[in-house]
């Protein structure tokens, strides 16, 4: 299966695409307003009969979005007017057992499609938001609004359940002498309750009786806080996530906001730091919706949930050791709209992914309903930390086998496990499993995998019976996301390019000739001739194996010449950036070709940290940041000069974020290989940051203050020698502004006196105005002339 020539062009590393080189540009033009590029294809979705799709655009200069809808067999997209929005789909539609209905979520309200006829049924008109529908066996539906649960069995809505954070008004209070004199000698008392109670057991046995009522709520008490709710298909069995109300969840932190419409200073409230406060334990109940019986779900079966794997860390701090089981949370799903929950269509199985607070477990478990116990189905534990990706799960078609992703091989892949039978690898080797779907048909899976490349991605499938991988796509690795026709027989496939932002093309699902819907680039984008980046393995003298990066260089190198380079590193830490398809740096990639025009080297790395590699390279940094990390970029500064004459003596560094702290560790620990750098909005004390992102890699600081302390850029300040450029938005509610002052008073402190700040006052950690990122890159481009003196 291939893409016509002139898509092709766009995305392969031709000799022939290497050998041009980029039209005139300037900084004005790579760091305009991303319009002048055109807009990506966002929320894609199917129309409900296979024939079309739909999907929405952002109008340049505005934010507004307009929706298209396409025919497979028109050569165009039409807009859809405003009155006509009521026939639209939706994306994330989810399907009945016999895909012949589908349901979804438009504006918070909840439809059904019969795909036999196309009839559409409005289930709900509210003002509330819908969200985690989901089919039962017999057809029915169910959703959740709030902590409350609606069904539909095919004619009427009815409520479900509920749960409520409050004491059962019908409970028998405790037992008190006072109120029992009372009662026994006083007989009006005895005569009053006594009526009260048969008002309350007769309209109980009404409820009972009557199945036109909704159930009672449920109460889990007052001394709790309802996190989430999941209803089975069948609307009988509730599983409620709490926590101690009124838990202490820290002091929060404050942004000021300097630019205001008042014309006053503004304080936001935003996050925690890491450690004040790790998350708040939760429990486990399960509700049986036709009897009101609630039990609570013991984590104790949970194997090594009383272990404590920082045992050694908080003795060396002079800390209590542990006592009793960890802390433990019920994820959350990666949309946000619940839990991860997953119930089987037929009612009789539910799972469950629970993570320990310290995060070096991660268990999936199944509920026995009967006897109200959790069952382990699955238990990946990490001496470092489980990865935030590569935890979905799910049911097949038959209602008994659980899916799921883990890296317990090193790399994330796909198992089933039936009952109490040993987990089965599905797929196996070093790359990975990610976004992985149950194919329409029942008989396998597609997924995302990255085989050929760790940064070349396809849609793959694997049959259950076989276990046999094939790649579905060959759109050169470029492939972003994907989805199921209703009918199945296609996939909707979102890719892109280094210069190609997100576009759709539609693939047969077992493969065969893709063809392409949209382009929306400007004729303008289109007419520069940009440098392609070439993928490169860089060789790593510290026993990394091959760092790969992106490469940027002239068309033809001149003999003998040296040239000055840049370095840049991809910020998130746990990101991937050497990729086929459209970076998630598009304006830096710019940048990066007018830097090559004005004579310079090019290289950015997947440095140890990144994603896309496997567990070994995730983890490579714990306790450790900025250490490994920099030991790839300076065997990517050796490669460049012995490979393809790069100046050792004129090398700058600049990145954002992740790439701004590994900046400062770059000038700091390292003086005098790089000649100048450019921190931006970068972490100088890990101190600082927040808890779910930190205490993953260094734990928390008050038993592990040493991983602190070797991370933390602002300890190795006094090494500054070289040109140092730190710019950050005054507004940052991610890395604070804080992080850049208390690194300006350090500076102050040791005499330093080469380097310089620039404050965005109305910039949050990714700046949203063109006229900010001008600013910004005009110092980045600045100090590398200024500094590394590139050749004409």
């Amino acid at each position: 299966m291939r893409l016509p020539v002139a898509v092709l062009s766009c995305l392969l590393l031709s000799p022939a695409a290497l050998a041009q080189s980029p039209t005139s540009l300037t900084i004005e033009q790579v760091m305009a307003d991303l319009d002048w590029i055109g807009p990506p294809v966002e929320a894609p979705r199917w129309t409900w009969d296979s024939h079309g799709v739909e999907y929405d655009l952002k109008r340049n200069g505005s934010p507004i979005r307009d929706t298209f809808r396409q025919e497979l067999g028109a050569s165009a997209a039409t807009r859809v007017s405003d009155d006509a929005r009521d026939t639209l789909g939706a994306p994330d539609a989810i399907y009945d057992a016999k895909r012949q209905r589908q349901a979804f979520i438009r504006n918070g309200d909840v439809f059904v499609r019969n795909l036999r006829s196309g009839a559409l049924t409005q289930l709900t008109r509210t003002l509330e938001d819908e969200s985690q529908p989901q089919f039962a066996s017999d057809g029915a539906l169910v959703w959740r609004v709030g902590q409350q649960w609606f069904r539909w069995n095919g004619t009427a809505v009815a409520q479900a359940a509920q749960a409520k954070a409050e004491d059962d008004p019908d409970k028998a209070p405790e037992a008190d002498v006072l109120r029992e004199q009372q009662l026994r000698t006083l007989s009006t008392l005895a005569h009053d309750r006594e009526q009260r109670e048969a008002l309350r057991r007769q309209e109980a046995a009404w409820r009972k009786a009557d199945p036109s009522r909704a159930p009672a709520p449920v109460y889990l008490g007052k001394d709790v806080q309802i996190s989430q709710t999941a209803l089975s298909p069948d609307g009988r069995w509730l599983l409620v996530v709490t926590q101690k109300k009124g838990a202490d969840a820290g002091q929060a932190g404050e942004v000021p906001h300097y630019v205001t419409e008042s014309g006053y200073a503004e304080q936001q409230e935003a996050r925690t730091l890491v450690g004040r406060n790790s998350p708040i334990p939760q429990a486990l109940w399960l509700a049986d919706m036709a009897s009101g019986t609630v039990k609570p779900l013991s984590l104790d079966t949970l194997p090594g949930i009383a272990s404590d794997p920082l045992a050694e860390l908080r003795k060396a701090a002079g800390k209590e050791p542990l006592k009793g089981n960890r802390a433990v949370r019920v994820e959350s799903d990666g949309d946000a709209s619940g839990a991860a929950i997953h119930w089987s269509a037929d009612s009789r199985n539910v799972a469950l992914l629970l993570r320990a607070t310290d995060n070096k477990d991660r268990w999936i478990a199944s509920v026995d309903l009967d006897n109200a116990r959790l069952q382990v189905r699955d238990r990946l534990t990490d001496p470092a930390w489980i990865n935030w990706s590569f935890n979905e799960f799910g049911w097949l078609p038959d209602n008994q086998t659980l899916w799921l992703l883990s890296e317990a091989s090193g790399h994330s892949q796909l198992y089933t496990q039936r009952g109490s039978e040993r987990t089965r690898a599905l797929t196996s080797g070093a790359w990975e499993v990610s976004a992985p779907q149950v194919a329409a048909d029942g008989e396998g899976f597609f997924f995302l995998c990255n085989r050929a490349a760790p940064g070349r991605y396809e849609v793959c499938r694997t049959e259950l019976k076989t276990g046999k991988v094939a790649e579905v796509t060959a759109l050169d690795g470029g492939v972003e996301a994907f989805s199921q026709s209703p009918d199945g027989r296609s996939l909707l496939v979102q890719y892109s390019a280094s210069y190609l932002p997100s576009q759709l093309a539609v693939v047969p699902a077992g493969g065969g000739q893709a063809k392409v819907l949209t382009d929306t680039r400007t004729p303008a984008f289109k007419a520069v001739n940009w440098i392609q980046p070439q993928l490169v393995q860089v060789p790593s003298r510290h026993g990394a194996g091959a760092i790969w990066g992106k490469f940027y260089a002239p068309a033809q190198l001149v003999p003998g010449k040296r040239y000055p380079v840049v370095m840049f590193v991809h910020g998130a830490g746990y990101l991937q950036n050497a990729i086929a398809g459209y970076p998630p740096y598009p304006r830096e990639q710019m940048f990066h070709n007018l830097l090559v025009q004005r004579g310079y080297l090019v290289l950015d790395l997947d440095y140890r940290g990144s994603a896309g590699y496997g567990r070994d390279w995730r983890t490579a940094i714990y306790r450790n940041m900025g250490h490994p990390e920099l030991d790839d970029y300076l065997d990517g500064l050796e490669w460049l000069v012995r490979e393809h004459q790069g100046d050792r003596d004129r090398a700058g560094i600049y990145g954002g974020s992740y790439g701004g702290f590994m900046t400062y560790m770059a000038l700091f620990r390292a003086p005098g290989t790089f000649k100048a750098g450019a921190a931006l909005r970068p972490v100088a004390d890990w101190m600082q940051y927040n808890h779910e992102y930190t205490s993953n890699i260094l734990n928390t600081p008050d038993i592990d203050p040493q991983a602190y302390r070797v991370s933390s850029p602002i300890e190795y300040a006094a090494g500054l020698q070289d040109r140092l450029l730190i710019a950050h938005g005054m507004i940052d509610d991610n890395v604070f502004f804080k992080d850049s002052i208390d690194m300006t008073q350090k500076l102050i402190e040791l005499h330093k006196d080469n380097w310089s700040i620039a404050p965005y006052p109305l910039e949050r950690h990714g700046f949203t105005r063109a006229d900010s990122w001008l600013d910004e890159y005009k110092r980045v481009l600045n100090l590398f002339d200024d500094t590394l003196k590139p050749t004409p």
